[in-house]
């Protein structure tokens, strides 16, 4: 049995986190003036270097995920790097037997999961299939790089992908012309925003998708009004002064162990997932302490999907019918023009009933999507 770790109480914060440059060795530290942490110098005025460069990070050789080996792929650990310079870890899975180059499928998500969760078991079932795939964790968590941990910002998290798709673009087993993305709660939205940026993807994927943006800007069901927003400003900019104070960064806090009775069904489907033997693992967000208390900043201040209606690529997105996170997709549908767009939505299906239920999830509509979209035609 794994032993769970013991976490703190809920909190309106912990219910905002769960919808919610490459440091390299660090040098020694030493104080400055305010009484904050500071590294040894760096002269950034001098310096003319544009190499890409790829950190070196530690990754954990055992097979540490929520679900286990198939004996019908391949399996490896990999890095690449994104244009922030922020050295990212990924699970590489292939078919056990193949000859030339594969369609490739880069998957990420739930927001505030890691690659050891919902991700890899995408990634590897869709491997299983006939594709090359990788699942990553973003940066700032899991085993990717970045500091300080447990933040997120939606244009770096776009760029995690392109950094994905950058990767598989140039391996010499993959065809860099049938590469698809696969995001997963608010993993889904991050993939609509990266294939209205990246002419690369021909097929998205969107799972049981959050709108992270108008989920942190507006609360679940749009509940929350202007004065409500104001109020949360003063909050994460008087956290900001506190956390620069105190020189560390706070974090939110996390699920409980145990869904209050009076719970909305949605935490307790989390709470179901993350912190149970069906989900849980030791570097996940969700799993674990949330996120830092200051990391919503940039998803309350801006709006996803402004391009989606834009896309020219095929997009499909799966929901359950009786998730409460619905009608995001419903209206990310409403904004793709064209005839490049499916809704499907899972009878009787819940939010995190798509994390993890192999007998609900529509694999083979995904395998034929994305066969589909990807053919060599």
């Amino acid at each position: 049995m794994k032993r769970l770790k013991k976490i703190t109480a809920l909190t309106g914060a912990v219910i905002l986190t769960m919808s919610m440059a490459a440091c390299g060795s660090q040098p020694a530290t030493q104080e400055d003036g305010s009484g904050n942490a500071s590294m040894e110098a760096v002269n950034y005025g001098a310096m003319q270097d544009t190499s890409i460069q790829i950190e070196p990070i530690e990754l954990t050789d055992e097979w540490d995920k929520v679900f286990p080996l198939s004996d019908e792929v391949n399996h490896r650990k990999v890095t690449f790097v994104n244009h922030f310079g922020v050295t990212l870890a990924a699970d590489l899975y292939e078919p056990k037997d193949y000859t030339g180059s594969l369609p490739a499928i880069a998957v990420c998500g739930p927001f505030g999961a890691v690659k050891e969760q919902s991700s890899g078991l995408y990634a590897q079932e869709m491997a299983k299939r006939g594709f090359l795939t990788i699942a990553f964790d973003p940066s700032y968590t899991g085993e990717s790089g970045g500091y300080p941990r447990s933040f997120n910002s939606p244009d770096i998290n776009v760029e995690d992908y392109q950094a994905a798709i950058d990767f598989l673009s140039t391996q010499e087993n993959v065809d860099p012309e049938r590469i698809g993305i696969i995001g997963i709660c608010g993993w889904g939205g991050m993939a609509l925003q990266t294939a209205a940026l990246d002419t690369r993807v021909k097929a998205t994927a969107a799972i049981t998708m959050y709108d992270m943006s108008r989920n942190t800007a507006l609360g679940y069901s749009d509940s929350i009004d202007e004065e409500g927003r104001y109020e949360a400003r003063v909050n994460y900019n008087n956290q900001r002064t506190e956390d620069y104070q105190n020189g560390t960064y706070t974090l939110a806090g996390g699920l409980p162990e145990e869904a209050p009775e009076d719970a909305a069904q949605y935490v307790k489907d989390y709470v179901a997932y993350y912190k149970t033997e069906r989900g849980y693992h030791p570097r996940s967000v969700n799993s674990n302490n949330g996120w830092a208390a200051t990391a919503s900043g940039s998803l309350m201040n801006m709006r996803l999907f402004e391009y989606v209606p834009e896309i020219r690529s095929a997009v499909l997105l799966v929901h359950g019918e009786n998730a409460h996170s619905l009608v995001y997709s419903q209206d990310a549908y409403e904004l793709l023009e064209g005839d490049n767009k499916e809704l499907m939505i899972v009878p009787g299906a819940s939010h995190t009933d798509l994390y993890d239920q192999m007998d609900i999830i529509p694999f083979d509509r995904l395998e034929s999507f994305f066969e589909e979209e990807l053919s060599n035609g």
